[in-house]
């Protein structure tokens, strides 16, 4: 780990938005990344711009319009209620800045091939920090090694329902929970599962039920519309061989399986250590990094990764435009779908 202040070279960067997930989770995450916050810009607060940049030591804003053109920035973070995201992001990119946009990145699909059209050659990194999470980075990590076997099904559990009358919200561009949070199960299915074939949702009368997505590899997805308490989500991932499964996003649980003999088998403790359960779960009882929610939940690392981008000139793979509109075109798909399977555009 090296803090901001360890870093030879800094980017020079702007926040626009700086309500409560920014102030609580972006913000204080930049003391980790190679940045120099220059400025901070919110259209509707003065005084909180004020504020949050005193706070900082930056510039305040209410126009991006002004900041970009009195700053020298290399990029932004734009974070704002998602009907302007599509928007920004593409004034961004006008002024020359590499962009990382909170998600949603836009209200459908059309918004996103939109600013694909405008990208050019900049780095647009969209905040999925499900599929960024030190947890996930480990499902990855097993599901595409030769030494456990072909991944086969995943099962994504979140409190979720699906809204009534998709199509009117898709063309009154209405915000939605679905919008806003069912992207963090359907990007850890999609990261792991890969391209989709076809989608099918099945509703019961609350609105709950399953969705289900055929990837083209052959590979199944249940997104399970729950219901209740913490902990909130679950996700797990299965083969042959073995089976993980991520609890509460803080903990992971590789089984192996156990050899046996139905009948004949006396102990479910077998010799050796390559059978049975491995665990890795955050170490607690430490004011250590790796448990801290802005790095257990993935919130460093997507904004790290956006920086290393930028940095060394590479394109992002993970929380890419191309993967935004995949999982976009999965989202209205599952919306229209009322037990009906869908079959995805390939454009």
């Amino acid at each position: 780990m090296t803090y901001q202040r360890e870093f030879t070279k800094c980017l020079r960067v702007a926040m626009v938005g700086i309500g409560s997930h920014a102030y609580r989770n972006l913000l204080p995450t930049l003391t980790f990344l190679p940045v120099k916050l220059v400025a901070v810009c919110n259209h509707s607060n003065r005084e909180l711009a004020e504020k949050t940049a005193a706070q900082y030591g930056c510039h305040s804003y209410q126009s991006t319009a002004e900041m970009y053109a009195k700053e020298s920035l290399d990029a932004v973070f734009i974070n704002v209620a998602p009907e302007a995201h599509a928007q920004l992001v593409k004034e961004a990119l006008a002024a020359g800045l590499h962009v990382f946009v909170e998600k949603p990145v836009a209200m459908n699909a059309n918004e996103i091939r939109s600013i694909l059209t405008v990208r050019g050659d900049k780095v647009v990194v969209v905040g999925y920090k499900k599929i960024f999470m030190p947890a996930m980075q480990k499902a990855l990590e097993i599901c595409q090694t030769e030494k456990y076997g072909k991944l086969e099904s995943i099962l994504a559990v979140y409190p979720m329902k699906m809204p009534a009358d998709g199509q009117k919200i898709l063309v009154e561009r209405k915000r939605t929970d679905w919008l806003n949070n069912g992207c963090h199960a359907l990007s850890v299915l999609l990261a792991a599962g890969g391209p989709v074939e076809s989608v099918i949702s099945l509703q019961g009368r609350l609105y709950n039920g399953a969705n289900i997505i055929k990837f083209k590899n052959g590979v199944i997805g249940n997104f399970h519309l729950a219901s209740g308490p913490q902990p909130l989500e679950d996700y797990h991932f299965y083969a042959a061989k073995w089976h993980l499964q991520i609890e509460n996003t803080t903990k992971v649980i590789l089984q192996r399986g156990i050899p046996s003999v139905y009948g004949k088998t006396t102990s479910f403790l077998t010799p050796g250590d390559e059978t049975g359960a491995v665990v890795w779960e955050a170490q607690n009882c430490k004011a250590t990094l790796e448990n801290k929610a802005v790095f257990v939940q993935g919130v460093y690392q997507e904004m790290m990764y956006f920086c290393d981008c930028i940095i060394n000139g590479t394109k992002p793979k993970l929380g890419s435009l191309e993967f935004a509109l995949e999982l976009e075109k999965v989202t209205e798909a599952l919306m229209l779908s009322e037990g009906r399977e869908i079959k995805l555009s390939t454009e």
